[in-house]
């Protein structure tokens, strides 16, 4: 059945950042068919439904593009750590902890808090195992995502948690085999090598080589995030992470790596040469105090940058909201109060995530022929502004997820009125501290 949103106003994010009032959006099939002035629909004899939010605003769905479902779940429970006792002390063991019924739970709320608070694409990086769970969650809410299982083939910060080479690649393969293009191509597949420290040079080599059966898969890993680590690489490797990636042929225009903080000036060469993406994650990096990535400079360079919340336990929560606004304060101090404006950092959590996802041909903007993942937010709220003044910066400085009244991806609802259609909040919030208890007693850190 077709469906007319009529919202105040449509944020658009097309090339000329059109911002449409007094339009209307007809929907059929999940796609966007018409947008046009909301006089031209005849409202008494449509044949379809109508949704009339007169006090709601029209975005795109945020795109996220370094999320961890496997890790919601430990929320709060690795504080003020550098990120290589982060992984040491806490995630690696809890990660290694977790059975099909846990991992579940994670992945239930983290899609959840992500779909209430405008996302509707992600890239997921999983953990090693039961990673099949987290694909059947990404079905049952519509998610439209890029997944994939962790790869690991040596670990000498946790050495138990590991796996085969072959296995790592075997699995891998057999997972995208499995749900590569489905739920009506929502959702693709993520090769996930966790990041240099933790993978062989035969097991990344690999993993690029198994991406050609796979079109339109990613290649998503870690690089140049904490001082500690590139340190590290460079003892293993004699060289930067970036320029060792690039010495095994690993970047490229579908290889997105994840922070980007500290890089040297061949480095930057190497990724806008190459088409590599950056997934920039403010809020990981500066509660890790890992650093703050030049996304000024990597933008001028016009290499592919987009947004992240990365996992719960490095951020605490998985807003876009949150992203945009640090992206935007943090750059100032350093330039001046001009750059990263509300405009550019907007189209990072939109259009510029789908860019970088190579899927800008289907979502991050609202254009006609584009599958109708949209967010509706409600920016007549007493934390809003009073005037119209600048949308973009109402949103970046002062909105959060709060303000997201209802969300649909391809024309489906996934939140409805502030509530999600597949999850009840009061359940897995029960159930998540349960099966979070159980996984404790299994990782033998806190009882």
């Amino acid at each position: 059945m077709k469906k007319l949103i009529i919202p105040k106003n449509i944020i658009t994010v097309n090339e000329s950042n059109d911002i449409l009032k007094d339009f209307a959006i007809e929907i059929k099939n999940g796609i966007i068919e018409q947008i046009s002035h909301k006089s031209e629909f005849n409202l008494q004899s449509y044949d379809g439904e109508i949704f009339n939010f007169p006090n709601l605003t029209l975005i795109p769905g945020f795109v996220q593009t370094h999320v961890h479902l496997c890790q919601t779940m430990f929320r709060g429970l690795a504080e003020d750590m550098e990120l290589l006792d982060w992984l040491q002390q806490k995630i690696f063991p809890f990660e290694n902890s977790h059975n099909p019924d846990s991992l579940r739970l994670s992945a239930q709320l983290g899609i959840h808090e992500l779909q209430k608070g405008g996302t509707t694409t992600l890239l997921d990086m999983g953990t090693i195992r039961h990673h099949e769970v987290v694909f059947g969650e990404l079905k049952n809410s519509n998610m439209r995502a890029f997944s994939g299982k962790c790869m690991m083939d040596k670990n000498d910060l946790y050495p138990s948690f590991i796996e085969s080479t072959q296995d790592s690649l075997s699995d891998s393969y057999n997972l995208a085999k499995e749900f590569h293009n489905t739920n009506n191509g929502k959702i693709k597949y993520g090769f996930a090598p966790r990041f240099v420290l933790s993978c062989s040079e035969e097991l990344l080599k690999e993993t690029k080589e198994i991406m050609k059966d796979f079109n339109g898969s990613m290649y998503h890993t870690h690089s140049s995030e904490n001082e500690s680590e590139i340190e590290a690489v460079r003892q293993m490797h004699n060289m930067e992470n970036i320029e060792y990636f690039n010495s095994i042929d690993i970047l490229g225009d579908h290889t997105l790596l994840a922070h980007g903080i500290h890089v040297n000036e061949k480095e930057i060469g190497l990724l806008k040469s190459s088409q590599t993406r950056i997934s920039h994650c403010p809020s990981s990096n500066l509660k890790l105090g890992s650093g703050i990535a030049d996304i000024p400079r990597y933008l001028k360079e016009k290499i592919q940058v987009s947004l992240g919340a990365d996992g719960s336990p490095c951020n605490n929560n998985l807003s876009q909201f949150t992203e945009m606004r640090l992206a935007s304060l943090i750059q100032k101090p350093r330039y001046s109060p001009r750059e990263m404006d509300s405009l550019t950092v907007f189209r990072l959590a939109t259009i510029e995530g789908a860019k970088a996802l190579n899927i800008a041909h289907e979502v991050g903007s609202i254009e006609v022929g584009k599958k109708a993942d949209l967010a509706f937010l409600n920016l007549e709220r007493a934390n809003q502004t009073l005037i119209d003044e600048n949308i973009y910066s109402t949103i970046i400085y002062s909105s959060n997820s709060e303000n997201v009244q209802e969300v649909m991806i391809e024309g489906e609802w996934v939140v409805k009125n502030g509530k999600s259609t597949t999850y009840d909040e009061n359940e897995i919030f029960s159930k998540g501290k349960s099966e979070l208890n159980e996984l404790l007693k299994r990782a033998k850190i806190f009882r």
